[in-house]
């Protein structure tokens, strides 16, 4: 075991190991769009440790929920909304909570368009996406 006589010196070299980490993973996820490889990884990582369908859903509803920039501005049918929030439907579709105004409306969140200035947390979203077509 390599021992170290200067504690800060190390905690120094983790916090910019770390930051350099973070800043890695930033950039890795904020391309857009996202490759397949990441697309897989964050769907293998939603979906771990489901047993069923259902499981899964509930795993990219959790994903989406924790890791989306809430709210955001996008367009649907060419008018502009504000994405407040994240739910689950009656048929157990997740959809996002739209307001306009004083009016609200939940719209499937696979039918939902992006804005071309993706919000942090998208990248969940389009590994749903894939997830629904390729299972």
């Amino acid at each position: 075991m390599l021992r170290m006589k200067n504690n800060s010196s190390l905690r120094s070299t983790r916090q910019t190991a770390g930051a350099a980490l973070t800043r890695r993973a930033e950039t890795v996820l904020r391309r857009w769009p996202p490759s397949r490889a990441q697309l897989k990884a964050l769907i293998n990582e939603a979906t771990v440790d489901a047993h069923d369908e259902y499981e899964q859903r509930m795993g990219f509803a959790t994903m989406i929920g924790d890791n989306l920039a809430l709210p955001f501005e996008t367009e649907v049918l060419g008018i502009p909304v504000t994405v407040e929030g994240i739910d689950i439907s009656a048929p157990e579709e997740i959809v996002a909570i739209c307001r306009r105004g004083t009016k609200r409306q939940k719209i499937g969140i696979l039918h939902l368009p992006l804005p071309k200035a993706v919000p942090a947390g998208a990248e969940w979203i389009e590994a749903y996406r894939r997830w629904t077509r390729h299972g």
